[in-house]
């Protein structure tokens, strides 16, 4: 059995015939579509996050009011960029929209994509050592976020020795086994490894960095199939689930067909990222029976766990409940539910 999901960049545009057009907008209908997803009988909810766009910033907000209006999804982010955060501020936010939803937080994290803004940490005040990199910065945050969530003393009390309380304070609130919740975003093999070996889920990344030629699917079933064997040998117990994404489009109806009738693609992406070589896979569209079959042939979907499907929530909420349903009858004809 597999989790299926949907991941959402909240985009919004006010241009002509634009479903989403403010951050208001957005919000809102990120909100409707948890609740959607929820009834369609969809197990996540998952949300990007990037930063000086005209997408989804700022999770924790969403993440409350979505666990507010939900009973039982899943509320993840994909992901969190940990150069822009403070981990102890982090860890309040996240752990109070983790009691509001009752414990259904997932939340990903990592040093995050390239952004539009040239050092746009530095504009949120956020800085780092000399010779230390960003992405050492985001694993000691993460690190840090983790100890704050797990109840490890953050702060000195002031008033310890006078009133007889605690001598060392923890940050409040505490939402029991948010700290088992944490998901890697790693587009490396190195970097699952890495997750592995810390205890964290994984969250492989929509294109793989160190393109060897080979298919994408195989490229990353690798990844899934190498953090799994140093996740076991860890000897830790926080961790262990994988997630891929894909972009999935079943066609059943008219409009389906008018959006997605010529989006189907049979070969890989690539290109360069980072100076490093990366592969992307394909829009997946077309007659249910013919997605499925290509599903089912995909190396790391049959690995993974939890499949999440990239969502066109630009074209709004009702739109999505449709695909919805045919993303839900698509896993119950693979056996996954």
């Amino acid at each position: 059995m597999k989790k299926i999901g949907f991941l959402s960049f909240g985009h919004y545009r006010d241009v002509p015939g634009a479903r989403v057009r403010t951050g208001g907008d957005s919000l809102r209908q990120s909100v409707e579509l948890a609740v959607a997803a929820e009834r369609a009988g969809m197990d996540g909810a998952w949300f990007r996050v990037h930063h000086f766009e005209k997408s989804l910033g700022a999770p924790t907000a969403l993440l409350a009011a979505a666990g507010a209006r939900t009973s039982t999804i899943d509320l993840g982010t994909g992901v969190v960029d940990m150069r822009y955060e403070n981990p102890l501020t982090l860890a309040e936010n996240i752990a109070s929209a983790d009691l509001i939803s009752q414990g259904r937080v997932q939340l990903g994290v990592s040093r995050g994509s390239p952004e539009a803004a040239v050092d746009g940490q530095a504009a949120f005040g956020m800085d780092k050592q000399p010779g230390e990199t960003w992405g050492e910065v985001a694993r000691s945050r993460t690190e840090r976020f983790r100890q704050a969530v797990s109840g490890t003393p953050m702060a000195r009390s002031q008033r310890a020795g006078a009133l007889g309380g605690p001598a060392d304070l923890q940050v409040e609130p505490q939402s029991p086994g948010l700290n088992e919740r944490i998901w890697w975003g790693a587009g490396t093999v190195a970097t699952g490894e890495w997750a592995a070996d810390k205890g964290y889920h994984l969250l492989s990344s929509t294109l793989m960095l160190g393109d060897d030629g080979r298919p994408f699917d195989v490229q990353q079933a690798e990844q899934l199939m190498r953090y799994r064997e140093r996740y076991a040998a860890s000897g830790r117990t926080t961790g262990g689930r994988a997630a891929v994404t894909r972009p999935v489009f079943p066609i059943t109806d008219e409009t389906d067909r008018r959006y997605f009738g010529t989006s189907d693609e049979q070969g890989d992406g690539r290109g360069i990222l980072d100076n490093s070589k990366a592969v992307s896979g394909p829009t997946i569209a077309g007659p249910p029976e013919r997605v499925a079959e290509r599903l089912a042939a995909d190396a790391a979907v049959t690995e993974a766990d939890y499949v999440l499907f990239a969502l066109p929530s630009q074209l709004g909420v009702e739109y999505n409940t449709h695909l919805f349903e045919n993303l839900v009858a698509l896993a119950h004809d693979l056996g996954w539910k």
